[in-house]
């Protein structure tokens, strides 16, 4: 199978909808196979201030497993793919809690990011997904 932009952010998408600790060791290692690094973290708090939270954690875990090198290119691959994710649900994130998953995932050139919150007040949650795309050598 091609490892191309649709199939990296599928890979992305499958990431950040897992439940569990042990569905995502699980995904990552049928990945890894596959030849996708992948990573995925939680995030959680009040929309506006955690943005640059979520964009912080998305970065240090792609570094921590593997997904991207220590260099600019691939951390600005992260950040830009997780702010086009985050900007594709701002509007109805802003001024309320949001908790969830971001999924990352790479192959060759292809980056992406995907984003998974439950929003809301009380247990009136919605819930959206963000997904942003970068190539990067």
């Amino acid at each position: 199978m091609t490892l191309g932009s649709k199939k990296i952010a599928t890979v992305a998408i499958k990431m950040a909808l897992t439940e569990t600790r042990d569905e995502e060791k699980a995904l990552k290692a049928q990945f890894t196979q596959e030849g996708i690094k992948t990573a995925a973290v939680d995030f959680g708090g009040d929309f506006i201030t955690a943005v640059k939270k979520i964009v912080e954690r998305a970065v240090v875990a792609a570094k921590r497993e593997g997904v991207i090198k220590e260099t600019h290119a691939d951390e600005g691959a992260v950040a830009g793919a997780t702010r086009e994710a985050l900007s594709q649900i701002m509007p109805k994130a802003v001024g309320l809690n949001v908790g969830g998953k971001v999924g990352i995932a790479r192959a060759g050139d292809h980056v992406s990011v995907a984003v998974f919150f439950g929003i809301g007040l009380l247990h009136l949650d919605e819930v959206a997904i963000g997904l942003g795309h970068r190539a990067v050598a």
